[in-house]
């Protein structure tokens, strides 16, 4: 992964990954939750080595980046707005902005609110969503009750949850997904995330490597990150689930930008289903998706996602313009 520099956007500062040519296709990378952006480091250098612009940037709240406080300077307005800051610090007019996870759903719903900054969206694992009925925490208590971790998340007690256990947090945050055939079977209970990292913890923690998709020395960088900057940031995105929602109310979701969505077979959070509403809503659609992985796509299977990007930006940017 390149060395970070942190970068002044709006009201606060970011920290930096940036390769390739300064005059290559810009391609913003935005990582999710508990991730950070040194999970984009393969996509980093197929992309850079092909020609293109990648940056790459610690969301606020993870990470080097500034973490305010407050729960509502997490909500979608202000991710946007880091956005549109970044770009603008770097010279960049429009970019093709990619997401996981977190950043899948908040590079969607910039998508409808500042599709001028897009000249392409890629979705990875995160697909692209009408807006629900019912707020989302509703949505979720009906999923897994009040021990579904987005629910548990909304206590700003939460806050202290996996603190001073960052290195067992992480073994088993990034475990490897079930078999493909039992998806149908996981109970509610999959969704309990902390009480499971309770168990896990009191189990003695990892048993194998093969049990997590993530080496030791990854997962320790990780761990010293989140020893330094907390979880509460991220968990602020959470806690913006309903905010998020009734702001994009009344909000087209309609995109007319060339989109790609990358799917992983296993993700139980995020089945390879749900895109499903996406060509009702993306009139320019690719969908692809990646066999007999979770939901770690870029640690699972960097190669192939590297190369399934490239040969979208290609075609669709770069041969495109030649001809």
């Amino acid at each position: 992964m390149p060395p970070a520099r942190r970068i002044r956007a709006g009201d606060i500062t970011l920290s930096v990954h940036e390769a390739g040519p300064q005059d290559g296709l810009p391609v913003l990378l935005l990582h999710g939750w508990p991730d950070l952006a040194l999970s984009w480091a393969a996509q980093m250098r197929d992309l850079s080595q092909a020609g293109f612009r990648v940056i790459a940037p610690d969301l606020r709240g993870f990470g080097g980046s500034d973490a305010p406080h407050d729960i509502a300077a997490y909500g979608i307005d202000a991710m946007c707005a880091d956005i549109e800051n970044l770009l603008d610090a770097l010279g960049i007019e429009r970019a093709v902005i990619a997401g996981h996870d977190w950043g899948g759903i908040i590079m969607w719903q910039a998508a409808c609110l500042i599709a001028h900054r897009f000249l392409g969206a890629i979705g990875v694992n995160t697909p692209h969503l009408p807006r629900s009925s019912t707020p989302p925490l509703e949505v979720f208590r009906e999923q897994g009750g009040e021990e579904h971790y987005i629910v548990r998340f909304q206590d700003e007690a939460a806050d202290e949850l996996f603190a001073g256990r960052e290195d067992d947090f992480f073994a088993f945050s990034f475990a490897p997904p079930p078999p493909s055939g039992d998806m149908a079977k996981l109970p509610a209970s999959m969704t309990h995330l902390p009480l499971r990292f309770d168990r896990f913890v009191a189990r003695g923690g990892l048993k194998s490597e093969e049990d997590c998709v993530i080496g030791p020395d990854l997962r320790a960088q990780y761990a010293q990150a989140y020893r330094r900057s907390g979880f509460r940031g991220g968990l602020n995105l959470y806690r913006n689930f309903n905010a998020n929602w009734a702001r994009m109310g009344g909000v087209d979701h309609r995109l007319s930008m060339p989109c790609l969505m990358i799917s992983a077979e296993c993700d139980f959070m995020l089945p390879p289903k749900l895109t499903a509403w996406m060509p009702a809503l993306c009139a320019d659609l690719e969908r692809h998706v990646i066999e007999d992985i979770g939901h770690w796509t870029m640690a699972e299977a960097p190669e192939t996602l590297s190369a399934l990007m490239l040969d979208w930006l290609q075609r669709r940017f770069i041969k495109a313009q030649a001809g």
